[in-house]
């Protein structure tokens, strides 16, 4: 079928379902701890595009391509910055095809995960080279075919500015999520109430703005409510973590049931989420779980806190509104010394 307008899907929907995680289901398919996910585009192009298909069989109308690490400061970490256009366009052109399968509409979305470095005035690397590496990578994601670009799990003002900027010099539309993994925060001290601001100020403003990854899913329907409460107006994005995460048999293992996510699902949808998904732990049978849970469900009322925890369990004193500015501030000292996004 003809290839679908993120702008006008979202405008025509009232949710829409993005897929779950990319690092835990190439893990289940043989990918190692340490190994980058964005090589596989190239070495393991069948495994890319099954991860693609499988969640568009369990319901995604959005998957995300295999290119969150794909910037040139992740790929130096394997000795391929030289290869940001090829991964890149090879990302995207996998997620196309298998978008392109279906008879229904499939948005492919170009992932840009953060830079793993500190931005100045804290850290070294300057707004201008930030720029210019998630650029290269945007306009490798447009040319092989993304619909919208999809910043995601950023955690400071300065990079979201530099992503931001290297994202809008392509035509694409752009949505931009932080991950508030830390006391309802960002490891950089945003709340969900600051971000919402912060994006609405752009001269030019993402056209969606929402959380993933975080604390498990309770957590992140909490930031749903923090960022709808401070931006009515704004179209937000859910993207939970799948539980929390354990160390179990050799891996990392996530608690969440699919009935878990499915009540996740509808409970984002009720908080103001449009746009829908899971992140770490996140598998095609959750997505299945929460498409069905969604499409059985004409809403309901903007939950409380207190009915958050009741269903998905505990969320941050920030969320309860009883973690002051202060005291938010000395815990982020103590806790985050040494601290470095990866």
């Amino acid at each position: 079928m003809a290839r679908a307008n993120f702008l006008d899907l979202l405008n025509s929907r009232d949710w829409l379902l993005a897929d779950g995680a990319t690092g835990t289901n190439l893990f289940a398919m043989g990918l190692q701890s340490g190994d980058a996910p964005e090589l596989w585009n190239e070495d393991h192009p069948d495994r890319v595009r099954a991860l693609h298909r499988n969640f568009i069989e369990a319901g995604s109308d959005i998957v995300l391509s295999n290119s969150f690490g794909g910037n040139a400061y992740r790929l130096k970490l394997h000795e391929a910055q030289n290869r940001v256009h090829e991964l890149n366009m090879k990302a995207a052109q996998l997620a196309r095809l298998e978008a392109d399968a279906v008879d229904r509409p499939v948005i492919v979305a170009g992932s840009m995960g953060p830079t793993g470095e500190i931005f100045e005035p804290v850290g070294t690397l300057t707004h201008d080279q930030g720029v210019a590496a998630f650029a290269e990578q945007a306009q490798a994601l447009e040319a092989g075919g993304a619909d919208v670009l999809w910043i995601e799990t950023i955690s400071s003002e300065e990079e979201f500015k530099a992503a931001l900027e290297g994202a809008r010099t392509t035509a694409l539309p752009v949505v931009a999520t932080m991950s508030f993994d830390t006391n309802g925060r960002t490891m950089m001290g945003l709340t969900p109430a600051a971000y919402a601001a912060l994006a609405a100020a752009q001269q030019k403003a993402p056209d969606a703005i929402g959380a993933n990854c975080g604390t498990g899913a309770a957590e992140l329907v909490a930031t749903v409510l923090g960022m709808t409460e401070a931006d009515g107006n704004a179209v937000v994005v859910a993207k939970g973590n799948c539980g929390i995460p354990a160390w179990m048999d050799g891996h990392i293992h996530y608690d969440g049931t699919p009935e878990l996510m499915a009540d996740y699902a509808r409970l984002a949808f009720d908080s103001g989420a449009k746009i829908i998904g899971g992140c770490c732990g996140t598998t095609y049978e959750h997505v299945r779980a929460m498409r069905t849970s969604l499409e059985n469900y004409a809403g309901g009322t903007r939950p409380t806190v207190d009915r958050v925890e009741a269903k998905l369990g505990k969320v941050s004193a920030l969320a309860h509104g009883t973690d002051t500015a202060a005291e938010g501030a000395a815990r982020r000292g103590r806790e985050g010394r040494g601290r470095r996004r990866g």
